[in-house]
């Protein structure tokens, strides 16, 4: 695994001190060095970077007011001569804080830290599950394989379901409760909007009067669905 960094410091012996250091790491790169906040935050928005080695007193805009700047997945180690800003630092969950003068083992532990960090969020992402692109569904005493993507809405009926697709003029009906039906589909591409229904986010092309309409059918949206979906159009 390679870190990208970035260092952020107004003294240029401290700067080049720290390259030399970032030199000497196999897993570390440099992708930037700044003496001023605000050239860094030009240059992270154009390359972003995984680790920031940053300075916490300097003009314009000091370390700890750029650290919240920042984008989410990039991590912060502070380094500074005033260790009175060190609660100030773990409060932004910076991976580590340095006093200087910073020595190279120092450092190295610090970027160490880094490497933990990055090879455990890299492995999260890896042991995640693909997100499932069909369902199976038991209909007529057999199971049907339906595409996720040609699902538009559900309904419920009491302990069956109606399953609304793209290609076929007629629901699947299927036995199963509307909860049941809901544990089977991502979160991430279907809403519930009312206790008889569900519909695919994507398909929603049109609401009128908080009803969603599909053709010639209205969808309600129930009153304690109605935060849920207002917030999911505001996203």
């Amino acid at each position: 695994m390679i870190i990208k960094c970035a260092i952020i410091d107004d003294e240029p012996l401290a700067v080049e001190l720290l390259v030399s250091y970032v030199k000497k790491i196999p897993f570390m790169e440099l992708h930037g060095k700044y003496s001023n906040a605000v050239d860094a935050m030009k240059g992270i928005a154009e390359g972003p970077v995984d680790v920031v080695f940053l300075d916490i007193q300097m003009p314009e805009l000091n370390g700890l007011e750029l650290s919240k700047m920042l984008p989410e997945a990039t991590r912060v180690v502070f380094t500074t001569a005033f260790d009175q800003y060190a609660i100030d630092g773990y409060r932004i969950n910076a991976l580590d804080y340095l006093l200087k003068p910073i020595s190279y083992p120092e450092f190295l532990e610090a970027c160490n830290k880094a490497l933990q960090w990055f090879t455990m969020v890299q492995q999260a992402e890896e042991s995640k599950e693909p997100e499932a692109t069909s369902i199976f569904v038991k209909s007529e005493y057999k199971l049907l394989q339906i595409d996720l993507d040609d699902i538009r809405y559900i309904e419920g009926l009491k302990d069956y379901v109606k399953i609304y697709t793209e290609q076929s003029q007629h629901p699947i009906l299927s036995l199963m409760n509307m909860k049941a039906m809901e544990q089977m589909l991502p979160a991430s591409r279907f809403i519930r909007v009312h206790r008889s229904y569900i519909v695919q986010k994507s398909k929603i092309k049109e609401i009128d009067r908080n009803r969603i309409v599909f053709g010639d059918v209205y969808i309600p949206i129930g009153d304690s669905y109605k935060q849920a979906f207002q917030d999911f159009l505001g996203r």
